[in-house]
């Protein structure tokens, strides 16, 4: 079979061959069943380019039919390769109207191709939508205005495409031909998806290598990958129970990874296996909801378009077979112990639960993946949740509850009588909440209750970013520990024009000297990070950035207030917003592309934008060389946050806000209201300008350049 395409093939040999013999070679190699609509636009796409490209049959050109864009899971129409140029032409077979999805999805192939297919870098590329019907081509054409050698999208019906071939390979002149042309069609192809599509992707069978950058010397997700299944195929063997601690940079891959691990435990050959089956579990509720309807709105088109017939309830719920709310499965084994509590002492009552010969007490998976595993809750805040029966009051209730979150879970799996294997993805310096424990829980868990538990640990979980930098110290009497490098990711795929990013973001919240230099490399990679005071600055920034189906938004913290005067709107926390806000389009005013709504540190974490704007409000203040934490009290004022442990949370806010987009960011630091009423009063007390002041100073003298 070609090499990710269904047909290739030289322009000549193209026009010599026959029609048929054609189409059957795009059947021969195609996964699926071809149906009736798919055979007639195939027919239609082939005998359209045989009167098109009839001027250039005896050049050394080759076209390419249905080549395969991993990261995007979809598939060119047509590659044509023509004097140096790309052309990805996308086919509208009987179709007049221009519609704007049509128009992103073929500029979304020609960014695809500029920034992750290696031999297109520096090439020009023109992406043509083609309504076959439609009776114009378009007149005026310009390269990007990105200088990117992307030329903007263009239009034309089928009648008129071979005059406008002849109209670029006019404008554009004489290109070079190289061997990266000659050998296109097996170039290595580098892509960083963002989670939703890296999750797309996967459901659809597709390896990590094929939708991530595979460059064996930066990016280890395959090798921790196929770590972490040696480890549950060992633990497996000798019947033993293992826990594996995951540590990456921001936007490492490290959801990637939980997700392909508890997928290829689940689907054994494409077949559910519910036998030895992994359940990918996330505290984090708005990024399960995305990915969750991600992957069913998905999977329930695809189904349609191969004549399926499927209801998108049935695709959530094959979904939600190995994507679950870890707060679910803690509450499911929490329905099987004895109620209330003796002694301190957490059993189960057979009376509530079935004993399985291998299960066990335990849940049917043998492997559970705990996302932000640092996320976990403190015995504290368990205790207290669970005494009063959840947040409202109105579930199961357990009062004198004696364990944290992450020795309960640690629990749940150690009911199994055969084997189980934990893995923690553990992001540093990322906890955001009150109540969350951070990795020290869990490692106390197994040095005292869980001592038959083999430990693998990343051999960077010793950084200062986890738990305070004392898991030597915690882990020291520990005998059954095993570090490996193997299971920290070092590289952010997030930022594929920017691996130190997330170094300058940490440089830049603690201070540190080599901060201002480490912004001059990041910018220095075509990775942006500007600064203004205008939210209409950083909103018409925004929009001239993003092309396709790029996505951008506004982000600030839980903790921000005084956003109103700038025509913000803090989107809602209920998961279905969220939902929304990542996965609906331009056309669709819930869109975070509308830039109204703007999603705080809870309903990131763990998802990604390609351009941010982030709006620094007066919560956290740089002032004499450090940060001073603010809360609003909802009426009048600012009153300082003097509680140690909120402010951390609320320093790693706004890290997680500055390490959410891929290709570029600006932030906003308002002017603050710094008029007087007639009788001499601050007009907007809680909106001062020195409550701003300093931050922006602090940023600008970092180098930050100014819009």
């Amino acid at each position: 079979m070609p090499n990710r395409c269904l047909y290739i093939s030289t322009i000549g040999e193209f026009m010599d061959k026959d029609n048929f013999a054609i189409l059957g070679k795009l059947h021969n190699n195609y996964h699926g069943e071809a149906l009736t609509t798919t055979d007639e636009a195939w027919m239609g796409e082939i005998n359209i380019l045989k009167q098109v490209l009839i001027p250039w049959k005896d050049e050394d050109a080759q076209v390419i039919f249905e080549y395969d864009i991993p990261r995007l899971g979809k598939r060119i129409d047509v590659v044509l390769l023509l004097r140096g140029i790309i052309f990805c032409l996308e086919f509208k077979v009987g179709q007049r109207d221009v519609i704007q999805a049509d128009v992103e999805q073929v500029m979304d192939y020609a960014l695809d191709l500029k920034n992750f297919h290696r031999f297109s870098h520096d090439k020009v590329i023109v992406p043509i939508l083609v309504p076959t019907e439609r009776m114009s081509a378009t007149s005026d054409f310009l390269p990007s205005v990105y200088d990117d050698e992307i030329y903007n999208p263009l239009v034309s019906g089928a009648d008129f495409l071979q005059d406008l071939i002849k109209k670029i390979l006019a404008h554009a002149g004489p290109q070079p031909i190289s061997d990266s042309i000659t050998n296109w069609v097996i170039s290595p192809y580098t892509p960083t998806p963002t989670i939703i599509e890296a999750a797309r992707a996967l459901y659809e069978n597709h390896s990590v290598e094929d939708i991530t950058r595979h460059e064996a010397d930066k990016v280890s997700t395959d090798r921790t990958i196929n770590f972490i299944l040696n480890i549950i195929q060992q633990t497996k063997e000798n019947g033993e129970k293992s826990i594996c601690f995951v540590t990456g940079v921001p936007g490492a891959g490290k959801t990637l990874v939980g997700l392909d691990v508890a997928i290829k435990q689940t689907y054994q050959n494409g077949e559910l296996d519910k036998e030895n089956g992994a359940v990918y579990l996330s505290g984090n509720g708005p990024l399960v909801a995305v990915l969750t309807e991600a992957l069913a709105r998905d999977n329930q088109k695809k189904c349609l378009n191969r004549g399926e017939q499927k209801r998108i309830s049935d695709s959530r719920r094959e979904v939600k077979e190995f994507i679950q709310i870890i707060h679910r499965y803690r509450d499911n084994m929490l329905a099987k112990i004895k109620n209330p509590v003796e002694n301190g002492i957490v059993e189960i009552d057979p009376e509530k639960a079935v004993k399985l010969e291998n299960t066990g007490y335990g849940e049917v998976e043998h492997v559970a993946i705990f996302d932000e595993a640092q996320r976990s809750w403190t015995h504290k805040r368990i205790a207290e949740y669970l005494k009063r029966g959840g947040t409202y009051g109105n579930k199961l209730k357990v009062p004198n509850f004696p364990m944290s979150e992450a020795e309960f879970l640690i629990w749940s799996l150690d009911q199994r009588e055969d084997w189980a294997v934990i893995v923690c993805l553990v992001g540093g310096g990322q906890e955001i909440n009150t109540g969350e424990a951070g990795i020290t829980e869990w490692i106390k868990a197994l040095n005292y209750r869980f001592k038959h538990w083999n430990v693998y640990i990343s051999n960077k979980l010793t950084d200062v970013e986890y738990a305070e930098g004392r898991v030597n110290e915690l882990l020291k009497d520990n005998k059954k520990v095993t570090f490996s490098e193997s299971l920290h990711l070092a590289v952010s795929l997030r930022s594929f024009r920017a691996e130190t990013l997330s170094s300058f973001v940490q440089s830049l919240l603690s201070f540190r000297k080599d901060a201002a230099g480490l912004y001059q490399d990041v910018t220095g990679r075509n990775y942006p990070i500007l600064l203004t005071r205008n939210m209409d600055t950083a909103r018409k920034w925004l929009r001239s950035k993003a092309r396709g189906t790029q996505q951008t938004g506004v982000l600030v913290t839980k903790v921000s207030a005084r956003f109103k005067p700038l025509a913000v709107h803090i989107l809602p926390q209920d998961d279905d917003n969220a939902v929304h806000w990542f996965l609906e389009d331009k056309t669709d005013v819930r869109s975070s592309n509308y830039l109204e709504d703007a999603a705080t540190e809870i309903q990131v974490q763990g998802l990604e934008l390609d351009y941010a704007c982030i709006l620094w409000d007066a919560d956290m203040r740089y002032k004499d060389g450090k940060w001073h934490y603010f809360k609003f009290n909802g009426r009048s004022k600012w009153t300082p946050e003097n509680n140690i442990e909120n402010q951390k949370y609320m320093l790693n806010a706004y890290r997680v806000l500055l390490t959410r987009a891929r290709q570029g960011i600006v932030i906003c630091i308002p002017e603050g209201n710094g008029r007087v009423t007639p009788e001499g009063f601050p007009e907007d007390p809680t909106r001062l300008p020195e409550f701003y002041d300093g931050t922006y100073g602090y940023l600008k003298s970092l180098g930050i350049k100014e819009i």
